[in-house]
């Protein structure tokens, strides 16, 4: 150590041999959105000395975590690519292979890779006012140690180290890694076959001339399911009660028709905001017209099943479109697999789990090779770090959330949550940008901190996830809150955000604060005598 790092805003910070490593930026996360960030930060300013640090063995996220047969984007690849990095592959709905190929490959071409320390897990970061910094305790894991793509447990030991930082960003998703969501299935314990659950897929399955049930009706169970059949497997997807299902193409015809005819980076841009604005079209249409997008999924659905199939029992939820998220099926698959009659839909709750299969509510039974219950996600927010300012701990449950991507009272720290009704990548490019901006600004300033402090009055009515879907009811507690009124208002909208976090640079409701200063604006204890409160 002993060397001199330059601070967001243009200080100089000295470490000595008994002092943590000082970093001007950590990003928390090497997946989709992290890799992302950490590109865009190097690019706009080159001089930032900044690390990534990932908890597993390998940069990927998302899409090396989930190994399940058939898994792929539920977005469009022209805009879950990065704007920097366009996608090149055919493919408009990838597998997960090539995501996560693509993810890496973005991380070596950019430098990134370089900046990535594995096996490194944040379990608490405390915000220091007289240092202006982040204070952070990082749990470390031996390589190999758990096995190849070992997940961290709950209090699980290990060796800990703490380095600080001026500006953390946090890249974690929003579910944890080690553990899906896991309701109580009655008698699940007596079954004889396998029980397997997509987040912790075992590669040695296999399903080929077996019977296998897929518990639940998501976007995992709709891409399990197709997947399985063409493995040999006849599969049941049995549902508590249906989701909505859009066949999609598989590639898009205007990418074929504009590839070779026109330079490539036209052709990518032209795809890119085709699939924007059609997927902001389509969003609008289901929103106001509910009844007409309802009616236009289940005749779409029809044409695709056998004749007189009970699409309305099997196809036909309780909620509004865009209530939950829309499962994609490319090239109406699960609908294939189902007219081919390698799969079924069984649409009935779950009485009991008996040795040999599944016990219905209604008196009926599925019988069972493997069980694999795809009852989804567990929300986990910022990577489920522990948080506090100057010592008092910090919940980021029902924090009002500044443009989606900064909590209230939280200096130097922002976050990454993608869109819930089109790509993820769309929002968390504009997130990374607008990060690079507030550096920026720092740097101008001189600022030490900025901080995020709503007016009095503003209150929170809704999570920043506002979706029906069962993963988010179960995290209400600890998601940040939105308002009803800008900059407090999260937008699922990817021109209004363009607006908000690109174009519109005011930083209304922020505090720009001179180093040492308290996020209300005061001196903190020990700070240097001549720091005085922001104007």
């Amino acid at each position: 150590m002993g060397s001199t790092t330059t601070g967001t805003a243009g200080s100089t910070a000295r470490t000595t041999d008994h002092e943590p490593e000082h970093l001007d930026v950590v990003v928390v996360g090497a997946g989709l959105s992290g890799v992302g960030a950490a590109a865009t930060l190097l690019r706009r300013h080159p001089d930032l000395d900044l690390a990534v640090l990932e908890s597993r063995d390998v940069i990927g996220g998302t899409w090396d975590l989930f190994r399940y047969p058939g898994v792929r984007s539920d977005s469009d690849m022209y805009t879950l690519g990065y704007a920097a990095r366009p996608w090149a592959g055919e493919k408009a709905l990838a597998d997960g292979d090539d995501i996560r190929t693509y993810v890496q490959e973005t991380a070596a071409e950019t430098g990134v890779a370089q900046r990535v320390r594995y096996r490194q897990r944040v379990v608490s970061a405390s915000w220091r006012s007289e240092d202006s910094r982040w204070v952070l305790t990082v749990l470390h894991r031996t390589p190999g140690e758990g096995g190849a793509g070992a997940e961290w447990r709950e209090g699980e030991d290990g060796a800990t180290s703490t380095i600080t930082c001026s500006f953390l960003l946090a890249c974690t998703g929003y579910y944890r890694y080690d553990e899906g969501h896991r309701p109580e299935i009655p008698g699940l314990e007596d079954f004889a076959g396998d029980v397997v659950h997509p987040q912790h897929w075992p590669a040695d399955l296999d399903v080929e001339g077996r019977r296998v049930v897929v518990v639940g009706s998501g976007a995992t169970a709709v891409t399990l399911v197709p997947a399985l059949a063409r493995r040999g497997a006849q599969v049941t997807m049995l549902q508590r009660s249906p989701t909505y299902v859009a066949a999609v193409p598989s590639r898009d015809r205007l990418a074929v028709r504009l590839r070779g005819r026109v330079p490539e980076p036209v052709a990518q841009k032209a795809v890119r905001a085709k699939h924007i604005a059609g997927s902001m079209l389509l969003y609008q249409y289901a929103r106001r017209r509910p009844a007409a997008m309802r009616a236009l999924l289940e005749r779409s659905a029809a044409e695709k099943l056998p004749e007189g199939y009970d699409v309305a029992t099997h196809f036909r939820p309780r909620y509004e479109p865009w209530d939950q998220r829309l499962c994609a099926a490319p090239g109406g698959d699960l609908f294939r697999a189902i007219s081919s009659g390698a799969a079924e839909v069984v649409t009935d709750a779950i009485e009991r789990v008996d040795a040999e299969g599944v016990r219905l509510a209604s008196g009926g039974r599925v019988d069972a090779d493997v069980l694999v219950t795809a009852t989804g996600l567990s929300v986990l927010v910022l990577g489920g770090m522990r948080l506090d300012v100057d010592g008092r701990p910090v919940e980021p449950g029902g924090r009002l959330a500044w443009k989606g991507m900064m909590l209230e009272g939280l200096p130097n720290l922002a976050y990454t949550i993608g869109y819930v009704n089109s790509s993820w990548t769309l929002r968390a490019d504009l997130v990374a940008g607008a990060v690079a901006d507030l550096l920026g600004t720092m740097r101008r300033r001189g600022a030490g901190a900025v901080v995020a402090q709503a007016p009095a009055g503003t209150e929170g009515s809704r999570p920043v996830i506002d979706l029906a879907a069962g993963y988010v009811r179960r995290g209400l507690a600890q998601l940040p809150r939105q308002s009803e009124r800008a900059p407090w208002r999260v937008h699922q909208n990817y021109l209004l955000d363009l607006v908000s976090l690109r174009l519109d640079r005011r930083g209304r409701d922020l505090r720009f604060l001179p180093a040492g200063a308290r996020p209300d604006g005061s001196p903190a204890a020990g700070a240097p005598p001549e720091v005085v409160p922001a104007a």
